[in-house]
């Protein structure tokens, strides 16, 4: 699958995802598989270089974060297109991981059941 990029994200609100096995609310009818959003990064040597020089100061290494919070981010909304593929109304048991692929590359993967649903009667 190409990048997804936040124009292409399908519409499964994010409330429609969990952690957890269940959606307060609805019943789960058909489970339609894993899916999942792979993304590999790296850093640019611009990157790097700016990293090493927020560690001389301690604390929080924004560049870093920033480039992990966008890995995961694209992963995300990567299993989300996925899972509206599959003709889910929701993801359950959303899960990371990461994994470093080689010096300066890492994997990112968020994967989940993609499950269709129904609301219950109040």
């Amino acid at each position: 699958m190409r990048n997804v990029i936040q124009s292409q994200v399908v519409e499964i609100p994010h409330e429609m995802t969990t952690t957890g096995f269940e959606i307060p609310g609805c019943r789960i009818i058909e489970n339609k598989g894993v899916v999942r959003g792979v993304v590999v990064r790296s850093r640019s040597f611009i990157g790097t270089f700016g990293a090493g020089l927020q560690t001389i100061f301690g604390g929080n290494i924004s560049l870093l974060t920033t480039l992990a919070e966008r890995a995961r981010q694209q992963a995300f909304d990567t299993m989300l297109v996925q899972a509206h593929l599959a003709g889910a109304h929701a993801v359950i048991g959303v899960r990371y991981d990461a994994t470093e692929v080689m010096k300066g590359a890492t994997e990112v993967i968020c994967y989940g059941t993609a499950v269709r649903l129904e609301r219950l009667a109040l």
